[in-house]
């Protein structure tokens, strides 16, 4: 009786590392009664915790001379900076609040950190986007409607 653990639904933590594999989230967490499950997928190559642009390019933003690549233009979008707020989803951008409203943000625009700046649609859960620091909008580099990938750069903020 020692060894007996509580009796975890182990389809349940397949189903749910599924999901994860899935839909590329990084994390997903359910609560029933009292058994509350948490799946994590960390480690892997190309998960990155914090919102850092490190998604396809290998090499970081910091080779000044080696190809003016990246200009700023939304006709490339691997890692024009440093700068650019990424995508910690997979799933469908939206740029304002409804197909008529005013967006978000437009280029030109201060936010504040924390504003929300776009909406990721993922598993028919609309995901507010906040900007993760005060700045002025230089670039936005999705368009609306547009599928995201995980780590995407979406919105230039300096």
């Amino acid at each position: 009786m020692a060894n007996r653990k509580p009796s975890i639904d182990q389809d349940l933590i397949r189903d749910l590392a599924n999901i994860l594999n899935d839909t590329d989230l990084t994390e997903i967490e359910i609560e029933q009664d009292d058994l509350r499950v948490r799946v994590s997928r960390a480690g892997t190559p190309q998960t990155v915790h914090a919102p850092v642009s490190h998604s396809q390019a290998p090499a970081p933003a910091a080779e000044p001379a080696s190809a003016p690549a990246a200009p700023a233009a939304a006709t490339t979008p691997a890692a024009p900076s440093a700068n650019a707020v990424t995508a910690p989803m997979v799933g469908t951008v939206y740029l304002a609040p409804a197909p008529d409203a005013k967006p978000f943000v437009e280029v030109g625009q201060t936010v504040k950190e924390g504003q929300t700046i776009l909406i990721i649609e993922a598993m028919k859960t609309m995901n507010q986007i906040p900007a993760p620091r005060s700045g002025k909008v230089v670039d936005v580099l999705v368009n609306d409607g547009n599928p995201v990938e995980f780590a995407e750069p979406m919105i230039v903020i300096e």
